[in-house]
């Protein structure tokens, strides 16, 4: 039964990082810290590096924070820590590699719904702020 929830509080993490993602995205990045996401948006550097790239950082630290607190004794510290490691991953291939290509893997994918997830998020990129 403790698998059962173990496993349960894993994907309940991931799933709720999608949430925070957007929220995140949406009143944080766009909102007071705009200035670390305008780079993602309008491409004024030759850097491969963004600052928008400094978000992982608290996302990283949250994980971490989890993890710690697993060594403390909050068995569900560490599912939480691994669901939101691998929203990061997922968000990673999906986002940074998939869609804006920074590294040049997944570009030979073209189908209709690939074409649908490029083409909304280069919506997205229009509609600046």
């Amino acid at each position: 039964m403790e698998t059962f929830f173990w496993i349960l509080s894993l994907l309940g993490a991931f799933s709720i990082m999608e949430f925070m993602a957007w929220f995140t995205h949406k009143y944080i990045m766009h909102g007071f810290l705009w200035y670390l996401h305008e780079d993602h948006h309008k491409k004024d550097h030759d850097s491969w590096f963004e600052r928008n790239d400094l978000f992982f950082f608290f996302y990283a630290f949250l994980s971490v924070s989890f993890v710690i607190l697993w060594g403390q004794g909050f068995w569900l510290g560490l599912p939480i820590a691994i669901g939101i490691g691998l929203y990061g991953l997922a968000y990673f291939i999906v986002h940074d590699i998939f869609i804006h290509q920074r590294f040049k893997i997944f570009r030979n994918i073209d189908n209709k719904y690939a074409r649908g997830i490029r083409r909304a998020h280069k919506i997205h990129h229009k509609n600046i702020k």
